[in-house]
């Protein structure tokens, strides 16, 4: 078993997610903005037919694990697992449906000081500082994030229909990220349960900060391919990988 001690504490490998609350909205942004966005890691994003890329936006509230409760923002697109040999028409379509694909963690702002240590010191996530305001009204989720006193963004979801039972499972991902120069493979586990999704279903704002102007620049705000709100998730994080 792998120990990481962070800010004096020891951490043990993996490190376990038993109880988060998560919303998010999905958006397809052309490939090619998002490529230049992210060239930085040497990833490759995944491309759908249309020139088209996935970018993901969502708030998680950690509540119950190894790191403390926090609250975190990402954005994240969908890329090329680093071991993908195959260039077949629509393979990375086929990736993403059976889960061969990878996700690149492109901003991750946190609420807390030893999340943001353990983040970058075991992952190498691109955690910083930033001011979370989440409120939760009925079925809606609305995020407000800032930073250095500048709005980021202000995401809210409408409420979707409950999925079936077998659609909250188990999934598996393997997580990218680049801080430092260095480009990290995560193995990451989820076990989802209370899932509610829907097409579209987000409205978003973007404010000053330089990240707003990131996202503006793959053609965001616009509609959502789909929202989704998980209010009962775990999540296992095993130790990472440089690629």
């Amino acid at each position: 078993m792998t120990t990481h001690t962070i800010l004096g504490k020891d951490i043990h490998m993996p490190v376990r997610i038993r109880l988060a609350r998560t919303f998010m909205a999905t958006y397809t942004v052309p490939a090619d903005a998002a490529q230049r966005l992210i060239d930085y890691s040497g990833m490759d994003i995944l491309r759908l037919p249309g020139g088209r890329a996935v970018c993901t936006l969502v708030f998680v509230d950690y509540l119950d694990g190894d790191l403390g409760p926090y609250n975190e923002f990402g954005v994240s697109f969908m890329v090329r697992h680093h071991r993908a040999t195959t260039t077949a028409r629509f393979g990375d379509l086929r990736a993403m449906l059976t889960g061969g694909a990878g996700v690149f963690i492109h901003r991750l702002p946190v609420d807390g000081e030893f999340t943001l240590a353990a983040g970058r010191g075991i992952w190498g996530f691109p955690k910083e500082l930033a001011d979370f305001t989440v409120h939760r009204d009925g079925g809606s989720r609305r995020g407000v994030l800032h930073q250095g006193g500048k709005l980021v963004v202000d995401l809210a979801v409408r409420p979707g229909i409950a999925l079936p039972s077998w659609r909250n499972t188990a999934s598996s991902f393997d997580a990218y990220s680049h801080i430092d120069g260095v480009t990290r493979c995560t193995p990451w586990h989820m076990e989802p349960s209370g899932m509610r999704a829907r097409v579209g279903g987000a409205d978003l704002a973007l404010g000053d900060h330089a990240w707003a102007a990131e996202l503006s620049s793959l053609g965001l705000p616009k509609r959502a391919l789909m929202t989704s709100v998980v209010d009962h998730l775990a999540m296992t994080f095993q130790d990472a990988v440089p690629v």
